[in-house]
């Protein structure tokens, strides 16, 4: 039986559970309000895990194409000191596959692949129940109706009031991130730095991480505990003394106040922010750890829609392997729809929950008033 589905949001998640419908011979509508697949930066790098996002693309029969676009060298790890020290420096063995790196950019065109995308669309509104099933309205004006709707539209979810009436809320973790191109011929001070993978330096409640991605580009994040709106009086909030209000657009002003911020640390660190080419404010957001929602025929949440958490390595894969698994449900079922979302549900509520925990202890610890949280952190999940 042919069903009327649709995924709203063109993310890890709606698109791997639209390749997997689509391995399944199911049609399925993809609705993504971006006007393009290139319209914005796509973010940084992702390592996606054996038993999660790897296993999502195995469902729809990507992995070999992953396994030829990714970075196992990626997996590297070193941890500093704020003197510069390197603490930490993990290495992964030449077979070692549990977490390779992949851009976001290259996953995205990987699960695109033959999908047939509304770019373009913004979703303003879903309204289950009608008479010929779930509406969806969009901000051109169309209205269409499916039997399944499926909302992958991130922690600002459009599809999430149809469900449920929670909302994300702030950690009081605040991210800056900046960028630094051709890291290895510009800066290649930076490049040794960094090494092949990631480099993190944790101070009293605030960070610096550096993270590779293909083609000699790096992200560059800075993290502090900080009120929402930190930026409005530097002094007050930040013990930046003479300093008040920050426009977040004026990048060098910026990069004054982060300097002033994490002043002190070693100079190589701090290039990392002297040589960033732009700025933009990322303040983390959360869904309640345990959000579950009364279960809605026709309506379903994945990833940051249904469980938005510390990014901390697992959101995307967890995203993923949700899709997979949803759109294999739907695939098997033999007519109505209802009781295979009902379970899925039920199913990754669970998992999601415990996941929810793990990142949100996980972010107390990376950003503490004791550094050492840190390292001990990363000591408890390297492997050995």
């Amino acid at each position: 039986m042919r069903h009327r589905i649709a995924v709203i949001g063109g993310g890890p998640a709606g698109l791997t559970f639209a390749r997997v419908l689509h391995r399944h011979d199911q049609p399925v509508t993809v609705i993504e309000r971006d006007p393009a697949p290139d319209a914005r930066p796509p973010g940084g790098t992702l390592d996606l895990r054996e038993e999660l996002g790897q296993l999502a693309l195995s469902k729809a029969g990507l992995l070999a194409e992953f396994q030829a676009l990714s970075r196992p060298e990626g997996q590297a790890m070193r941890i500093l000191d704020v003197d510069g020290t390197v603490l930490r420096d993990w290495r992964p063995r030449p077979d070692e596959r549990a977490n390779p790196e992949i851009d976001r950019g290259q996953l995205r065109d990987l699960l695109l692949g033959p999908l047939d995308v509304q770019w373009g669309r913004g979703v303003t509104e879903v309204v289950p129940g009608t008479r010929d099933g779930v509406l969806v309205r969009s901000a051109d004006g169309r209205e269409e109706t499916f039997d399944l709707v499926v909302g992958a539209d991130g922690a600002w979810s459009r599809v999430r009031p149809a469900v449920s009436p929670a909302t994300p809320h702030y950690t009081g973790v605040t991210v800056v991130e900046t960028s630094l191109d051709d890291v290895d011929t510009r800066h290649p001070g930076l490049a040794r730095l960094i090494g092949d993978g990631s480099m993190a330096v944790y101070g009293v409640n605030r960070a610096l991480v550096a993270q590779r991605n293909s083609g000699g580009h790096v992200k560059v994040y800075a993290q502090f505990r900080a009120p929402l709106d930190w930026h409005t009086d530097l002094g007050r909030y930040m013990g930046l003394n003479g300093r008040t209000g920050l426009d977040l657009a004026d990048a060098e002003a910026v990069r004054s106040s982060l300097l002033a911020l994490f002043d002190g640390w070693a100079a190589p660190v701090l290039d990392l922010l002297r040589h960033g080419t732009a700025f933009a404010h990322r303040p983390l957001y959360v869904l309640p750890v345990s959000h579950i929602w009364a279960h809605v025929p026709g309506v379903t949440l994945l990833g940051d829609a249904a469980h938005l958490m510390p990014p901390l390595g697992v959101g995307a894969n967890l995203a993923m392997l949700e899709g997979a698994e949803l759109a294999e449900s739907v695939a098997a079922a033999p007519g109505d729809l209802d009781e295979a979302v009902r379970a899925f549900e039920e199913q990754m509520w669970a998992r999601a929950g415990r996941w929810a925990k793990i990142t949100t202890a996980g972010l107390e610890r990376l950003v503490s008033p004791d550094p050492a949280e840190a390292l001990a952190l990363f000591d408890e999940l390297q492997p050995s």
